[in-house]
This record gives C-alpha cells, structure tokens and sequence, in this order.
C-alpha cells in the first residue's frame, strides 16, 4: 500500500478532539470551541471526542452537530456525574476507563485537533505525541492556540529538544495555529509522517 496516499492529511475523514470540560472559563475559549465544531462539520468531518455535555466539549460538540457532522463521544462511566455525557451526539460509547476512552478516541483517527485544556487534556495530547513518535499514530496534530494558551508548551517542547531529549525532526509532529478557521489548512499542510519515525524516536549521540 502507498503510505503516502494512505496517510496524507487529504484524506482526513475523522478528527479526534480534546477540549476542557471546564465551565468556568473566559468566554473565549467556547466561542473559539464553538467555531471548530462548525468548521470541523462543514468541512464534512467525523469527529470522535470525550462525550462530555459540559465546557469547551459541549460547545465544540453543539456547533459540529448543528453543521451536520457526526459526533461520536467516548466517557468513562464513572465520568457521567462529571462531565455530564452529551445527550444528543450521533453516538455515546460509555467505556470502562480512561485508558480505554484514549485509546478508542484514537484508534480510527486521522488527525488529533486540541483545544485549550487541563491535565486530561495534555495528557491526551502526550499520548498523541507519544505513539506518532514512535510511528504508531501518523496523522496530523494540531493545537488551537486560543488567547495563546499553547505557547508554554510549545515553548517547553522546544526546549525538550535544545537539551536532546527529543530530536529536531520530532518539531515537525505538531502544529499551532491561532484560530479555528486554520485548522484544515494546518490538516492538509502537515508533514507527511512515516511508521519509521521509530527508526529516530530515541535521539542519537
């Protein structure tokens, strides 16, 4: 099979989002929340994300089915008196964990966009990073800079590789971009990513 073809950013057919479930947030963040799941639905889409009906998760959710997309959430049953799961998404998959939601929301994916988020969510998004360096996921990821929320992070990432700990060529797993409304041409430029990113996932002397 061509790899290329087989993984180019072109075909994306179904986005994996992570977003807060927060509710306490400036109003912003769901504004910026809102517009992806519009721009995400009409672009034609399939997005998989945490099934929450509260936060940037509810409003990103609300927005794509309003576009017509189809929404399928994944949430940990314990995580149902807290997150709240949505109760309109084309499909709801109560799991057991959360080891079992990451995986689920990943498995079928093409691309990973995050929104602004806490722990979860960067440990969601690590997971991400962490499989397409080691070639296991090879779609884009994309981090949706509101009120430059990500600069930290990408700052500390950067300097993850200025101390060798990761390799000039992992700076091309990621991609920033400031508003919703880049995210398909940050989806259609991304750089091509192999399953031999394992060959350099260890940095070298």
């Amino acid at each position: 099979m061509d790899m290329q073809k087989e993984n180019s950013p072109a075909i994306v057919r179904r986005v994996t989002v992570y977003a807060s479930s927060s509710n306490a947030l400036a109003e912003s963040y769901y504004d910026a929340a809102g517009r992806l799941g519009a721009v995400l639905g009409a672009a034609g889409l399939d997005i998989i994300y945490g099934g929450g009906g509260v936060g940037l998760m509810r409003a990103m959710a609300d927005h794509a089915l309003a576009a017509g997309a189809h929404v399928h959430g994944v949430i940990p049953g314990f995580l149902n008196t807290v997150e709240h799961a949505h109760k309109n998404l084309s499909r709801l998959e109560v799991v057991n964990d959360m080891r079992e939601r990451k995986h689920r929301m990943l498995v079928d994916s093409n691309a990973v966009v995050s929104l602004p988020g806490g722990s979860g969510t960067f440990e969601e998004v690590f997971e991400a990073l962490t499989l397409k360096r080691l070639g296991q996921f090879l779609g884009p990821v994309i981090l949706v800079n509101t009120n430059n929320y990500f600069d930290r992070l990408v700052d500390f990432l950067q300097h993850s590789v200025s101390e060798r700990f990761m390799s000039e060529l992992h700076l091309d797993m990621w991609s920033l971009v400031d508003e919703p409304e880049d995210v398909i041409d940050a989806m259609s430029s991304a750089k091509y990513w192999s399953r031999d990113a394992f060959k350099f996932a260890a940095v070298g002397a």
